[in-house]
């Protein structure tokens, strides 16, 4: 969680290298345009909600979301605040959906037409460890678990827990198709600005 002016720096500058794989360009963020806006706004409404207080926090919280509906509308993504670790990544427009309850660590890499949600109203949403890709139209519901280096195939549905690390999900209902992990498709931000500063 973002608790500090520090921590919101960290978390911008990861968010950025999970993105470009490097330090962008002034350019190539106006190129993006909303995309990445959603992240700072997101990121700067987490710093708000947790390190702010009194009326101030207030006012600047109430500026932020709305900010941020507007974002949401124009992107797709609905993302509420302290979800996901630093080193975010969201890659194309279209919806993406995602539960108050749920929790991932860092490095997460997020397609088009995700659900991450509860099951039969319950309040209970995955969690999941660093590390994990969701492909195009994945489905994660319930109160499932997954662990850490995980790539959930596109259309896959995950209802079930997964502790296992470096593993591949797949199918409907998911079931491991290889402990190959989503290497390939996730950068380890986190650890390349770690050491990098």
């Amino acid at each position: 969680m973002i608790k500090s002016k520090n921590d919101l720096r960290y978390y911008l500058k990861c968010d950025e290298i999970a993105r470009w794989g490097r330090k962008a360009t002034a350019l190539e963020k106006i190129r993006l345009g909303s995309m990445w806006k959603y992240n700072i706004v997101l990121r700067k409404l987490e710093y708000i909600k947790n390190c702010k207080k009194g009326l101030i926090k207030l006012i600047l919280y109430y500026i932020y979301k709305f900010r941020k509906i507007i974002l949401e509308h124009i992107t797709g993504w609905y993302i509420p605040e302290n979800v996901f670790g630093p080193g975010l990544c969201l890659v194309h427009k279209g919806p993406v959906i995602v539960n108050n309850n749920a929790r991932f660590g860092c490095n997460v890499r997020i397609q088009a037409m995700v659900n991450i949600g509860t099951s039969g109203g319950k309040k209970d949403a995955p969690h999941a460890g660093d590390m994990v890709y969701i492909a195009p139209g994945a489905k994660l519901f319930g109160n499932i678990e997954l662990g850490n280096n995980v790539a959930i195939g596109a259309n896959a549905v995950v209802n079930k827990s997964y502790k296992e690390d470096n593993i591949t999900l797949a199918g409907v209902p998911a079931k491991i198709v290889s402990y190959h992990g989503c290497r390939d498709y996730v950068i380890d931000a986190v650890d390349l600005v770690n050491n990098a500063y």
